[in-house]
């Protein structure tokens, strides 16, 4: 009966692959377009990787180790009444596999499966191949998206909120496979850049909030209430040397003259690095505050970075204080220079010109004029040249506070607003790497319309995220699948492939 069972499956995939190059022979004497040839060998390909998936577990049996097994630890479970089935959602289509399970009495845990062992299957019923295929576009696109991808191209219909669980059991093996991630090169680039940065992710609505009053006069909650993210950026640096009038230029688009040599090429980021957390509640119920995630990852990069200690750490973030105090506490010690990002400062340069130009054209030549001086290390006077003209226009009480509150945040930045040190020592002086983190990492993904998360299903979200930009995902995924299958199946020498009952011909 074995041998029977064996070859009429060998006779069906033989007559399977027979119909598939008689029909190719229609194909080309019918004329038929490629692109129609091309989608029915995909979907006669998946009906013949189902059946040789199936004539694969079928090889494999049910896993009948015989009516006890002894354990490594000394303990004897008996075989327990009946084959229990399991779902199997591969690729390919739906499996039920029956399985003997063995267990010390029935209706108690079932405390090994052979066959689950044997094939090392993933705690869900989805295959790990499915999970990675599913995940690496969840990840860029939202589960709806996914979902209709995946029933186009594989015939699946994955739901929103299997995809949500799917992405939130992948993100849980992330701080396992974050720390053991081997350290970066410790001579890729001059210097290393560190930056940090804050974006809202819009959150749903908690279940027990009561709904918006609309018509008696009262306010009702916020409809579009955020938590805030920080985001951390790390990177080797190369010396990129630059006068205060080519970055005035380039930022205000002028044009090269005749005569002007092509601008120095920009060197990118060495070894780029992101990380992305929410304030959010740990498996203990402890809070863990994301800034206290995000800045001790950022001290452990550029320690693996540069063990020795002998690089410049360049530390390049807008104006927010606790950022900078945590910077500093965890880069204490460190050869470091400390930059506020240009493009932060000046956006407080036309809070300036709106109050003391009324002309359009008059506020974008005072603008330029006020950016060379701050790309020339001026901010110190830049305030006090503010502060004398407040003192003699006639200025509305709102606008002379906005300029009084431009001068002290000059003062109190001005030990990291010397731009014409960092230029000529070849710094970057604007946070672009941060910023475009902000944007890939959580505004792409999180931040489309009609998007509202969970703190757990953005904090899972972010975490995938930054494996796949910081170009992870295949190792993070064969990480995740060997520390799965140790978890689930220690007694590895009770399955040993050696010792297999297979179904083979005789």
């Amino acid at each position: 009966m074995m041998q029977q069972g064996v070859n009429q499956d060998k006779r069906r995939m033989h007559d399977q692959m027979d119909r598939l190059w008689q029909q190719l022979e229609a194909f080309a004497q019918e004329g038929t377009a490629v692109h129609q040839v091309e989608r029915h060998l995909f979907r006669e390909l998946l009906k013949m990787g189902f059946e040789l998936l199936g004539y694969f577990f079928r090889q494999l049996g049910s896993g009948d180790q015989g009516p006890q097994v002894k354990l490594p630890d000394g303990r004897v479970l008996k075989r327990l009444e009946g084959v229990r089935e399991r779902r199997y959602q591969s690729v390919f289509g739906e499996f039920v596999l029956p399985r003997w399970v063995y267990g010390v009495r029935e209706k108690q845990a079932q405390d090994y499966v052979p066959l689950d062992a044997r094939l090392q299957l993933p705690e869900s019923s989805f295959s790990y191949l499915l999970q990675d295929w599913a995940q690496a576009l969840a990840v860029e696109f939202s589960f709806e998206h996914v979902g209709e991808v995946l029933s186009k191209i594989l015939g699946l219909k994955l739901g929103v909120s299997a995809l949500e669980r799917m992405n939130r059991v992948l993100a849980e093996a992330m701080d396992d496979f974050s720390a053991q991630m081997p350290a970066q090169p410790s001579a890729a680039g001059e210097f290393i850049v560190v930056s940090a940065d804050g974006k809202g992710v819009p959150m749903r609505k908690a279940a027990d909030q009561p709904p918006i009053r609309a018509h008696d006069g009262h306010r009702g909650p916020p409809v579009d209430r955020k938590k805030m993210a920080i985001l951390g950026a790390v990177y080797d640096g190369q010396a990129h040397v630059r006068t205060p009038e080519q970055v005035l230029d380039a930022l205000f688009g002028a044009p090269l003259a005749a005569n002007d040599d092509a601008p120095v090429k920009r060197p990118k980021p060495i070894a780029k690095a992101v990380q992305a957390s929410l304030t959010h509640t740990a498996v203990d119920g402890a809070v863990v505050n994301a800034r206290e995630v995000i800045f001790p990852w950022l001290g452990e990069e550029v320690r693996q970075r540069d063990p020795g200690g002998s690089k410049r750490v360049v530390v390049l973030m807008d104006g927010q204080h606790c950022l900078w105090t945590d910077a500093q506490k965890t880069l204490a010690g460190r050869s470091r220079v400390e930059i506020l990002d240009l493009l932060h400062a000046t956006s407080k340069l036309w809070e300036v010109a709106y109050a003391f130009h009324a002309e359009a054209a008059e506020r974008l030549s005072a603008i330029k004029g006020y950016t060379l001086w701050l790309l020339r290390g001026k901010a110190a006077g830049l305030a006090i040249l503010f502060r004398n003209w407040a003192d003699t226009e006639s200025l509305a009480p709102a606008a002379r506070k906005k300029v009084e509150g431009v001068c002290a945040y000059f003062e109190q930045h001005q030990e990291r607003m010397r731009y014409h040190e960092y230029l000529a020592a070849g710094y970057p002086i604007a946070s672009g790497v941060i910023e475009g983190a902000c944007r890939h990492v959580v505004k792409d993904r999180l931040e489309r319309t009609g998007m509202h998360w969970t703190i757990d299903g953005a904090q899972a979200m972010m975490k995938l995220r930054c494996v796949a930009i910081n170009g992870q995902w295949d190792e993070f995924t064969e990480f995740r699948i060997q520390r799965e299958t140790r978890r689930l199946y220690p007694h590895t020498a009770l399955y040993e492939v050696e010792t297999w009952p297979m179904k083979r011909a005789a």
